[in-house]
């Protein structure tokens, strides 16, 4: 199993922008320096909590400060920006990582990002598809491009002058282009079976019931059966929810403090969830109630913590219950102590992750 970084930070609304993003950028770093072989960072423009409004600038922030890993969108908002943008701030990210660009997509799920863009009401898995799509026309192509589309359509054909370079949109360094991850969130999910048939692969959300990240893998090998290819596990990654302290008392009080960031992380989603009607995802089973899911059963469920030994444990359990899968993504907090945040990391990739790969092996 390899270990990556996942992050949609989620952070205390009175905590200065500054500090947020600084830690935020620590952890890319920390997480390069320990080995971790791969980081997303998720983004959002209406939500002051998890304010990484860009991810593409976050990554261009940290891209020469970092050395061996690779950083992913985790993810871009397809509907929310042109398609030529994305092609083009694309492109040059992944010549300024010399290639250690993923490049995750997602229609987007905070509403508030859909309403402020316009496509509140629209078919946003429609325009996510159209979106994706002209990008990777773009890259596949060469000026006047004349791409047409329900949603953009993309021309420099009136403006055209080839010899001088103006009207061309940038590839990316890696060809055809950079690795394409979608997150799974829904049960069953229908988009990993098409996103497998295309060559993408999948990260499911650290925010699911082991029994719905379960559910993916058929959904994976269904779809790659469809394109052809030969399902690998080593291709499906999981997000979860893991803190990791020296000593047992330390790891539950933090993990399990009801102001914590672990607290915190799961209130914010579990609010805005339950209002979107989809609070299913925090279910254990389809025809639970909805007033049997309270923030400490989610807690309770979805987060791994514990001792070094304790925590590989739980982990070997997990993917015991969920199946095999070949990266392990740790899902970043709010660091609301510096230190217990950096040593959690720190001993998930020197302690537990060969603990992990020792008892797979037995």
């Amino acid at each position: 199993m390899k270990l990556g970084f996942f992050t949609m930070p989620i952070h205390p609304l009175e905590k200065d922008w500054r500090v947020s993003l600084k830690e935020d950028r620590e952890a890319f770093i920390l997480a390069d320096e320990l080995g971790f072989t791969e980081a997303y960072v998720g983004e959002h423009v209406t939500d002051r909590a998890e304010n990484i409004t860009s991810c593409i600038a976050f990554l261009a922030w940290i891209a020469a400060a970092t050395k061996n890993i690779k950083l992913g969108t985790g993810t871009i908002n397809m509907p929310n920006t042109h398609p030529a943008a994305t092609a083009a701030s694309l492109a040059m990210l992944d010549h300024m990582l010399d290639g250690r660009l993923i490049f995750g997509i997602s229609p987007g799920g905070l509403l508030s990002d859909a309403e402020l863009f316009g496509n509140l009401d629209a078919n946003r898995n429609e325009m996510f598809l159209e979106a994706i799509n002209q990008v990777l026309e773009i890259w596949a192509s060469e000026p006047p491009y004349n791409i047409k589309g329900k949603y953009w359509n993309i021309s420099v054909e009136r403006t055209l002058m080839a010899d001088i370079g103006q009207g061309f949109i940038a590839k990316p360094l890696q060809r055809p282009h950079p690795p394409i991850v979608v997150t799974a969130v829904a049960p069953f999910s229908k988009g990993v079976t098409e996103a497998a048939a295309r060559g993408w692969e999948p990260i499911s959300a650290n925010f699911l019931m082991p029994a719905w990240v379960k559910s993916h893998w058929p959904k994976y090998v269904e779809g790659c059966e469809r394109g052809g290819r030969v399902a690998d596990p080593a291709n499906w990654r999981v997000a979860k929810s893991v803190f990791v302290a020296k000593d047992a008392a330390t790891a539950k009080a933090y993990a399990t403090d009801p102001n914590g960031p672990y607290a915190f992380y799961y209130r914010s989603l579990y609010t805005k969830l339950k209002k979107n009607g989809r609070i299913e995802l925090f279910k254990t089973r389809r025809d639970q109630p909805d007033d049997e899911v309270t923030l400490e059963s989610i807690c309770d469920k979805l987060v791994i913590y514990g001792t070094p030994d304790s925590v590989a444990d739980q982990l070997l359990k997990f993917q015991e219950e969920v199946g095999t899968f070949g990266t392990l993504l740790y899902a970043g907090k709010d660091w609301k102590d510096r230190e217990l945040g950096r040593q959690s990391m720190i001993l998930m990739a020197e302690k537990v992750l060969p603990r992990v790969n020792a008892g797979m092996k037995k």
